[in-house]
């Protein structure tokens, strides 16, 4: 319920989401498994609990929401050794709403070829692609 008018240039999530997917690039997930294959990196920001339930990409990167961008830009102390500005990263999540929102804020830290994997893990699995329950292939 909305209990007053929003500021003056505030903007609605819907409006967020746009204005992310407007500059990304998303990926199918054949796209994203074709983009692995050439050196991309599928990174999974999912918090623990939902991986467990959802089961989990082979090969993925895991790496959570609340750190990605300390992880990702290459000036950070915080950095993974993989990360440079030309890294493809492909973020997924599970159903790609925040991995679009994860994909923007790595390219506004200049990680230019950041994208998401559109539809996130639960499309991966639908176009029959692996993803892995406790060390087992889950349906």
């Amino acid at each position: 319920m909305v209990t007053s008018a929003p500021p003056p240039g505030s903007r609605t999530i819907d409006q967020v989401l746009a204005d992310a997917r407007e500059r990304l690039d998303r990926l199918t997930p054949h796209e994203a498994a074709e983009a692995v294959a050439s050196g991309g990196v599928l990174v999974d920001i999912r918090p623990a609990a939902q991986r467990v339930a959802e089961g989990e990409i082979p090969g993925a990167l895991i790496v959570e929401r609340n750190v990605l961008e300390w992880r990702f830009d290459p000036a950070s102390a915080a950095r993974l050794p993989l990360a440079s500005y030309d890294l493809q990263v492909i973020v997924v999540c599970s159903e790609g709403y925040t991995s679009s929102l994860a994909a923007a804020a790595l390219q506004d830290i200049g990680v230019s070829r950041a994208t998401d994997l559109d539809g996130g893990v639960g499309a991966w699995r639908d176009a029959g692609l692996p993803v892995f329950r406790n060390g087992n292939a889950a349906g």
